[in-house]
């Protein structure tokens, strides 16, 4: 039975880290042996209080989230923070941290990419054959994401139609991936940049990353899930891949449990900054669901396809991504061309108050200072030597030990 919430009454956070090496920062493989020395046998999942662990699709890749829905936000940062410090004391056996950002800046997919081989490894081995996830797209990519619930129909028509509309400008507060390969790739989030193709092999479980106009169960099963199942059959010959979890689109509706997973938010440098953007974003929501700003009909007029090409121009540049598309503006009661920094400035001052003042001073920081992408390359200088790397995201991870901003 589906324990069923009303719109913004609980939330689920989710945010994933790397492990690597303390000298020299390479990826470290090593996440089973972390969920062993926590728990003293291997398993996928550990309940830390209100806080979980579980492993992801590769080995180098753990998962913390909360331990079920969660009303408190304000609070949500310190128990994220602690279980980060603890994970890496854990970790300190083997000279291995958690490092932030969404992705690795100099790892090979190609050759170092390792996946889990225990709980679940049948999935990921099938998931590996369709789509060879020995790529930045699959096995170099760490996200935030928010669960947002509805109870019915009514409901998500609403969440659904404001979350679409958001999707395009959440890289532009939360891109923190300009860096794979050792050298900037022209893409402030190239996780979503590389998100956007990586099924590309089976594309209707991507869509066109924002979800299309469906604003009830049954259409979303007839238009999005069915098609999925569909297209899946010739590949999945055992039937052990669930339509939930093959829908990819950057906000996915999870009927089992009521909830819409938004997917397209890059992992910060520490998790008060995580939890701030989670917070702001999800006013953001309530007040696009309030109509206050545009009316329901107005808002589930928006295609897919006119979404995406702002969306597509703000993985680039981010917060300085130039918005000219009129009809958008004008949500936002902007009249004139605008940059992503200019809309979401326009947002906090119509919620920054409703956030908690350390959230308001984390969103407050990076409105001033730019994206976490931004900073990390104000900090690399142009510089892409395996040093200069180094010394920025090492940097990195101590923020993320010491629960503290990255400052270029």
């Amino acid at each position: 039975m589906i324990m069923a919430y009303h719109l913004f009454e609980v939330y689920g956070i989710e945010l994933e880290y790397m492990l690597v090496q303390r000298s020299g920062l390479k990826i470290n493989p090593i996440v089973d042996k972390l969920i062993t020395k926590k728990n003293g046998t291997l398993t996928s999942d550990i309940e830390n209080g209100k806080i979980e662990w579980s492993n992801e699709l590769v080995s180098h890749v753990i998962e913390i989230k909360t331990n079920g829905p969660t009303s408190d936000l304000e609070n949500l940062d310190a128990l994220f923070a602690a279980n980060v410090r603890e994970i890496n004391d854990l970790l300190e056996e083997f000279d291995t941290q958690l490092l932030p950002t969404a992705a690795h800046p100099s790892m090979d997919p190609t050759t170092e990419t390792q996946l889990w081989p225990h709980h679940y490894s049948k999935i990921y081995a099938l998931y590996n054959r369709i789509f060879n996830c020995k790529g930045h797209g699959w096995s170099n990519v760490q996200s935030m994401h928010i669960n947002l619930p509805f109870f019915d129909d009514t409901e998500f028509e609403k969440l659904h139609a404001a979350t679409r509309l958001l999707l395009p400008i959440i890289p532009g507060l939360a891109a923190s991936s300009p860096v794979l390969d050792s050298e900037y790739t022209g893409f402030k989030d190239a996780r979503m940049h590389y998100y956007k193709s990586n099924q590309k092999e089976i594309p209707h479980m991507t869509g066109k990353v924002i979800p299309e106009q469906v604003w009830n169960k049954s259409d979303y099963y007839k238009i999005i899930f069915n098609p999925i199942t569909e297209a899946i059959k010739p590949f999945d010959t055992d039937k052990i891949l669930d339509h939930h979890f093959l829908n990819s689109r950057g906000a996915i509706s999870r009927f089992d449990r009521n909830a819409i997973e938004i997917r397209v938010i890059d992992t910060q440098e520490n998790p008060t900054a995580d939890v701030a953007i989670a917070a702001f974003i999800i006013e953001v929501l309530k007040l696009l669901v309030s109509e206050e700003l545009i009316s329901l009909e107005d808002q589930k007029s928006w295609y897919e396809d006119d979404l995406l090409l702002i969306m597509n121009d703000v993985i680039i540049s981010a917060e300085n991504t130039l918005i000219t598309n009129k009809k958008y503006l004008a949500i936002f009661d902007l009249k004139k061309d605008a940059d992503v920094k200019t809309i979401w400035k326009k947002l906090y001052d119509l919620v920054g108050k409703k956030l908690s003042d350390d959230h308001q001073k984390h969103i407050e920081f990076i409105l001033q200072n730019g994206s976490l992408a931004t900073r990390i390359l104000k900090a690399l200088r142009n510089d892409f030597s395996k040093v200069q790397i180094g010394k920025v995201y090492g940097r990195l991870a101590e923020c993320l030990q010491e629960n503290r901003m990255f400052r270029p």
